[in-house]
């Protein structure tokens, strides 16, 4: 079975560089997938994307030799158990809330003795190898989300799941859980609340001998999560990116040129 190269970086003491899919296009994860990622995952929650998709995007990273991942749209055995044998290497889970939620993961993605994931590795044999079988339990990883008050409260009971390589912080989510509208939305942190929320849980992930990760806006963001002990730091996603480079061009042309903006939701005629 070919190895994963999280569970490799984390062996030899790195954080794992993640990026995010949300555009359902095999040829944009194509395009990620060469920019230097360790890893990629494929939003089937909040992104465009559903399964029949993310398996040709899984296809076109292939290639490259990211780690291709995919987060589901919840703590669904069905899609768990299609998305590993659609080729994924790993699972994050959303919504995770207590110990019962993150061992039901657990058994989704492993087989049996660990699970009770049902054999049909229908694409996988093809991209990891024949033996997928054989190694899939030590290769494939395995995240539960932390993104409510009951999972903070509920910390230590899900890091001590056996199974599990590590909890995968949603910083918007959590903010949302704990302090309700009071902040703006989004990834990014800056109150000390959500700072000491966000360092609480890694610690007691590490405390549990599993990996952390956290969802980040921005390089700056994520350089600093490494900082903190994170073990694998997912910096924007594709739509950002697109945004963000879509404005820049066009913003830096109408700076060379002094050509006025275009109106606000004005529609361009053919």
């Amino acid at each position: 079975m070919i190895n994963s190269n999280v569970k490799r970086l984390w062996a030899e003491g790195h954080s794992v560089l993640n990026g995010w899919l949300s555009v359902a296009s095999p040829f944009t994860a194509e395009i990620m997938a060469a920019q230097g990622y360790d890893a990629l995952t494929i939003d089937i929650q909040h992104g465009l994307v559903g399964f029949d998709t993310a398996t040709t995007m899984l296809q076109a990273m292939r290639a490259s030799g990211v780690t291709p991942m995919v987060r589901v749209p919840w703590l669904s055995p069905g899609d768990i158990m299609k998305a590993l044998d659609a080729g994924a290497y790993g699972i994050i889970c959303p919504m995770i809330n207590n110990g019962e939620e993150a061992r039901q993961l657990v058994s989704c993605v492993r087989y049996p003795p660990l699970g009770s994931r049902s054999f049909g590795p229908t694409r996988v044999t093809f991209a990891a190898g024949q033996d997928y079988g054989q190694h899939a339990d030590s290769e494939v990883v395995c995240f539960a989300m932390i993104e409510t008050a009951e999972a903070v409260e509920k910390i230590e009971e899900i890091v001590r799941t056996p199974g599990l390589d590590g909890i995968y912080i949603g910083p918007a989510d959590l903010t949302l859980a704990l302090t309700g509208r009071r902040y703006r939305t989004g990834f990014d942190r800056e109150e000390p609340e959500i700072i000491d929320a966000i360092r609480h849980i890694l610690d007691r992930a590490h405390a549990a001998g599993i990996r952390a990760g956290l969802h980040n806006g921005s390089p700056e963001y994520a350089a600093r999560a490494v900082e903190w002990g994170f073990d694998l730091v997912t910096v924007s996603n594709d739509v950002q990116l697109l945004r963000g480079a879509a404005a820049a061009s066009a913003t830096r042309f109408r700076q060379l040129t002094g050509a006025a903006p275009q109106a606000n939701g004005q529609q361009g005629g053919y």
